[in-house]
């Protein structure tokens, strides 16, 4: 009986333990995992925002020419995205791999979830989107998938995760525009 309990117990650990480091099975080309971008036309013209990639890396832009705007579905092809990379420089910021793998972990359910529509917010405010990427290798797309947006329009991804992911975007943004 006492060895049953233990098997019962050790099996149950086990599970409990496999469970909690459940990272996001990235496709060997998938290189970009997350974007924040603002846009705002009033009073001139601001473009700015970055990208995270798989090492965690920050590649920021500001007012980049020629930049490669990703359609109402929010997608890009491997050479738009290659195009506005070669357009960004490395941030200072790196994220750690643990927060990576969390956040990255996320991007699953939230490509699965249901998004607001879209509203009105405000005016001359500009826009920020926050989205997540999972690569298409049989289509060579980069499907992005938004997980909110805000300023003189808002809307949200309904997913659980969403919050937490566009909180944390949101504090690599103001680290970044302090250095």
């Amino acid at each position: 009986m006492k060895t049953s309990i233990s098997f019962i117990v050790v099996i149950f650990l086990a599970l409990m333990t496999s469970g909690c480091k459940k990272s996001y099975n990235l496709n060997e080309k998938q290189h970009i995992l997350f974007q924040y971008d603002y846009i705002n036309y009033a009073w001139g013209y601001t473009h700015e925002g970055f990208y995270v990639d798989d090492e965690g890396k920050i590649l920021h832009y500001k007012n980049p020419e020629n930049w490669n705007f990703h359609a109402q579905d929010y997608n890009l092809n491997e050479k738009q995205l290659a195009e506005n990379l070669s357009k960004c420089t490395l941030s200072e910021v790196k994220i750690d791999k643990d927060d990576l793998g969390k956040f990255s972990s996320y991007i699953d359910n939230i490509a699965s979830s249901k998004i607001t529509a879209k509203k009105s917010a405000g005016a001359d405010a500009g826009t920020s989107v926050y989205i997540c990427y999972d690569y298409n290798e049989q289509s060579g797309i980069y499907e992005g998938t938004l997980i909110k947006m805000e300023g003189d329009y808002s809307c949200e991804n309904l997913n659980f995760y969403s919050k937490k992911v566009s909180l944390w975007l949101s504090e690599i943004k103001n680290t970044i525009s302090k250095k």
